[in-house]
């Protein structure tokens, strides 16, 4: 079975609801399961649970099929990401655009070659796949 991750801000914008759109649309074509996540940025000093982002997601979306929720805390949300990605030996992980190019200078400053889906399928044996979000 696929594992799919989708993180996503909260409160959800167009941009979060793209990348879950996305990521239900490739969890029901591959029998997958949906990890939707959130990440609590320290410095931001605002916290989300669980429940809240469940609830949220739920709101906009319906009850997503093999879907679970997941809130982790960190410094940086792509550093968090990663860890969550690698953490559960994800298959899939479904960015937006604009995330898609904050990835490629992270993973940039800690490598030569900042082309984001070489270095996760090199790393982390993962699949990238990038919602198509209007700005």
């Amino acid at each position: 079975m696929t594992l799919i991750v989708a993180p996503v801000r909260f409160p959800l914008d167009h941009r979060s609801k793209a990348t879950l759109e996305r990521a239900a649309k490739l969890s029901s074509e591959r029998d997958g399961e949906l990890t939707v996540l959130h990440v609590n940025v320290y410095q931001n000093g605002r916290t989300v649970t669980r429940s809240q982002l469940k609830r949220a997601v739920e709101s906009e979306m319906g009850v997503l099929r093999n879907a679970r929720y997941v809130v982790r805390t960190g410094f940086l949300v792509e550093e968090s990401i990663l860890d969550e990605v690698a953490a559960e030996g994800a298959d899939v992980v479904v960015i937006g655009k604009k995330q898609a190019s904050s990835w490629r200078r992270i993973v940039g400053r800690l490598v030569n070659n900042p082309n984001i889906d070489e270095y996760l399928r090199t790393h982390l044996d993962c699949e990238i796949v990038t919602a198509d979000t209007a700005s």
